[in-house]
């Protein structure tokens, strides 16, 4: 009996999950695509933060396909409610539909009840990105934060999400994926703000 091949929808973009090297998108593809659009961006932008803003809205329609997408494959009918519920979702099902993993961690902010940090050490959009000397303060991870916004957005909890590069601290961090890479200094922290509203719908709940 011979198996269908799977769809390229059904593959994630990363290799550094379970699934066999066939079953993933090309990262060189990924890489050489996603610097051809920070390239493109930056000749058409006067700032760094502008360079960002159109890297995150590059990425918020690619949230809101995979969540698109998520929903068909799990053929779920109804939408999630609850706030961890759907920061979970993301990092999780999110995170390893398109880079093959879930994120390192999810936190939540001790001094700030409306903000969660996702953190991954190997983010691929900049695993694979040099950022030169003059835009030393671009994040060359603000495409995952529109693709962080966008599954949100879509599902009902608006918010606002920034990418930030955080040094490790030592003994913090997992093995690099790829032994023929420096070893990474930093790692990618995803503050997600989320607005009033979804604050006090999910307060509401619990009632």
């Amino acid at each position: 009996m011979n198996r269908t091949p799977a769809n390229i929808l059904d593959r994630p973009l990363g290799g550094r999950g379970t699934r066999s090297a066939e079953s993933n998108v090309s990262q060189s593809a990924f890489a050489y695509l996603y610097s051809e659009l920070v390239q493109y961006h930056q000749s058409r932008v006067a700032s760094i933060s502008e360079l960002e803003r159109r890297l995150e809205s590059s990425g918020y329609g690619v949230g809101l396909k995979t969540l698109e997408l998520l929903s068909y494959r799990a053929r779920e009918s109804k939408r999630e409610t609850r706030l961890m519920n759907i920061l979970q979702f993301v990092s999780a099902q999110v995170w390893k539909s398109l880079f093959g993993k879930p994120a390192d961690s999810l936190e939540r902010s001790i001094d700030h009840a409306d903000e969660f940090m996702i953190v991954d050490y190997e983010p691929l959009t900049s695993t694979y990105v040099s950022v030169p000397s003059d835009l030393g303060q671009l994040s060359a991870d603000a495409f995952i934060s529109g693709i962080i916004a966008g599954v949100l957005d879509g599902a009902g909890f608006s918010a606002r999400v920034t990418a930030h590069s955080v040094a490790l601290e030592d003994g913090e961090g997992s093995a690099s994926s790829n032994p023929s890479l420096p070893p990474k200094k930093d790692k990618a922290v995803f503050l997600v703000k989320f607005s009033p509203e979804v604050l006090k719908r999910d307060a509401s709940l619990d009632r």
